[in-house]
């Protein structure tokens, strides 16, 4: 089970995920505004983060993890990025190089079992990353 940080600001999005993922056993929390996901991340430190890009503003979510990759605390935190940039007027806007900070993509709407996988993926791809052995200390 891993805690997953849902920041969106539609509820029809929100809502059935939250559904998906607490069937898949996870534990959900939400924020609806990037600010706001920031606070949760720092304060509920989640396993993964699923951020929208479009919410107050076209290119919000891409802010957010930015400054969550600028943050050292929060760098090792992944996200899924969810959109649909893709068939909004500000699909030109979005960058597609390597400085955006993020494990995956996904353009709404997302199957459900979609969704998961790539969660799993990200997730499976983590964890030996936290479970590694501390090195001994040698005798000198």
């Amino acid at each position: 089970m891993a805690k997953i940080l849902i920041v969106d600001d539609d509820p029809d999005f929100v809502e059935p995920t939250r559904i998906v993922l607490e069937k898949a056993n996870h534990q959900v929390i939400s924020a609806a505004s990037g600010p706001e996901g920031l606070k949760r991340v720092k304060a509920d430190k989640p396993d993964l983060v699923l951020l929208d890009v479009i919410m107050d503003t076209a290119l919000e979510g891409l802010s957010v993890s930015q400054m969550m990759y600028d943050a050292p605390e929060l760098r090792q935190v992944p996200i899924i990025m969810v959109t649909s940039i893709a068939s909004s007027e500000y699909a030109g806007m979005f960058p597609t190089d390597e400085y955006v900070h993020v494990e995956a993509f996904l353009s709404k709407p997302i199957s459900s079992a979609e969704l998961l996988r790539q969660i799993n993926r990200v997730l499976a791809k983590k964890k030996p990353a936290q479970n590694k052995p501390a090195k001994k200390k040698s005798k000198a």
